[in-house]
């Protein structure tokens, strides 16, 4: 079994997958241009709210004992649910026990790096010489306080994200130039508790891009879908033979090209099947006269052959017979399919309808048990000959095939808005192959077309175009427990 995915869901899927397409692209196209890493994802916000909680740790530390640093990172660490550490070099000074990854240690030692070279004089005098004293300048510096190194970045390591920034703590024996310290922060997400990477600024900007977009591409779509759903309503009504239906589409592009087209299909095939129609009442029309005088030709000759010769007299009006029932059968025909134009719909009686045909079709077949079911009171929108022309023939197909077999009963009830009318028998049924074709002209499911079997399958066919000219439909089934079952659904009355 195929499963039919509407084109709403494909050009929607297609969309998202465009949208991630690009996305790629420009992640790689930016990191390949800008050396994006994850460092990026610690500067501008989570960058300031890194500094804003190293400041906040570092009035806590500079507040407290360093014997007292150990809960102040925990508290902080519990706030923010990552892992705060505080190291001078590679010396623990507060926090968790923890083995910092080697990869750590060597971003922090690195070119890019937070180790700056000592400064020039630190270093130490060649031998033989004094420290000379620092100039004035030098001494001056040493009352302000060293300037902090801002930079941070984010190592992934050992299955960890760790993030490395500087954090001044006074010191007592320096207290004018306290050493910067390493704080780490680790996490196991790359979010970090929000810290690093606020994911929800990022999904509130892919709601309102993907917002933006269904809106900026709901005309386009729904307009296209809108335009194939009227143009696939107006084929299959088309394709039931309601060559009047137009598909109503107004666009000047290929798809208003193919409603046009289809219009113009429609109207071709309604002047086809209407000139066939016609030409087939006409050929009806012709050849009732000439039938007719041949009956009468075979009254005068029956009258005056001997008893040998009224054999073969009697063979040749059987044929006769049925050439004129199949004249009739076209004329039928042809009264239903062309008539719809001079057609009064009027409230009709279903049961009045229903007992005309069943005294009409019966009269010959006393053998067939006919139960009615359809109540007093119920009516239907209708032409009154040409419900009472189907219901005939109906009828008459149910007792030619069926009638030995049992009841054949007739129902009706009203559903909703209209009222639906069925005809059940217990006979053979038809093949399940050929309930779509019943109701084609001259279609037979006996295909040797003997005239013991059938009449000229015109039938059902007439049943099919007097109840559409009615405003009705009209189907059949076979039913379960055996037996073929004719459902009419008509307009029912106010």
């Amino acid at each position: 079994m195929k499963i039919k995915f509407p084109l709403y869901a494909k050009i929607l899927f297609w969309f998202f997958l465009n949208l991630v397409f690009l996305g790629a692209v420009f992640l790689f196209v930016a990191r390949g241009q800008f050396r994006f890493g994850l460092d990026s994802l610690i500067s501008g916000p989570a960058g300031e709210r890194l500094q804003s909680v190293t400041q906040l740790m570092s009035a806590e530390l500079r507040d407290r004992p360093p014997a007292e640093w150990d809960a102040v990172l925990k508290q902080f660490s519990d706030a923010y649910h990552v892992q705060f550490f505080l190291f001078r070099n590679r010396a623990q000074l507060a926090g968790a026990p923890v083995a910092v990854p080697q990869e750590v240690w060597n971003r922090i030692a690195g070119p890019r790096g937070m180790n700056p070279p000592p400064p020039a004089n630190d270093r130490e005098p060649p031998p033989g010489q004094s420290q000379p004293p620092p100039p004035p300048a030098a001494r001056e510096n040493d009352r302000r306080p060293a300037p902090l190194d801002d930079r941070k970045f984010m190592v992934h390591a050992s299955g960890h994200y760790w993030v490395i920034t500087r954090i001044i703590v006074p010191d007592p024996e320096r207290p004018l130039r306290p050493d910067p310290l390493f704080l780490m922060v680790a996490s196991d997400s790359l979010t970090g508790g929000g810290l690093f990477f606020d994911l929800t600024t990022w999904i509130i900007a892919g709601a309102a891009v993907v917002l933006v977009s269904v809106l900026f591409w709901f005309p386009l779509v729904r307009g296209i879908t809108r335009s194939l759903s009227r143009m696939t309503l107006a084929t299959e009504k088309i394709a039931e033979g309601h060559f009047e239906v137009r598909t109503q589409v107004r666009r000047q592009d290929e798809l208003g090209s193919l409603s046009d087209a289809i219009n113009r299909m429609a109207m071709r095939l309604s002047g086809f099947v209407t000139g066939q129609k016609r030409f087939l009442s006409d050929i009806a029309h012709e050849l009732c006269s000439p039938l007719a005088r041949i009956q009468v030709a075979l009254g005068i000759l029956e009258q005056r052959a001997d008893e040998k010769q009224k054999i073969y007299l009697n063979d040749l009006r059987e044929e006769v017979e049925h050439m004129s029932n199949l004249v009739n059968e076209l004329l039928s025909f042809s009264k239903a399919s062309l008539g719809g134009a001079a057609i009064k719909f009027q409230p009709v009686s279903l049961r009045a309808a229903v007992e005309k045909a069943v005294s009409r079709e019966c009269g010959a077949c006393g053998e067939a048990e006919i139960k009615i079911a359809v109540p007093e009171d119920l009516r239907a929108r209708a032409e009154p000959e040409l419900l009472s022309r189907a219901l005939g023939n109906i009828l008459r197909n149910a007792i030619h095939y069926a009638a030995q077999a049992g009841p054949i009963t007739i129902s009706a009830a009203r559903a909703g808005g209209s009222v639906e009318m069925s005809v059940e028998d217990c006979g053979p049924g038809i093949p399940a192959a050929a309930i779509a074709q019943v109701f084609d002209p001259f279609y037979r499911v006996d295909t040797s077309r003997d005239r013991e079997t059938g009449g000229v399958g015109l039938g059902l066919s007439i049943v099919k175009t007097c109840v559409e000219s009615c405003g009705g439909t009209v189907r059949c089934e076979n039913r379960k427990e055996g037996g073929l079952r004719v459902v009419v659904r008509l307009n029912a009355t106010e």
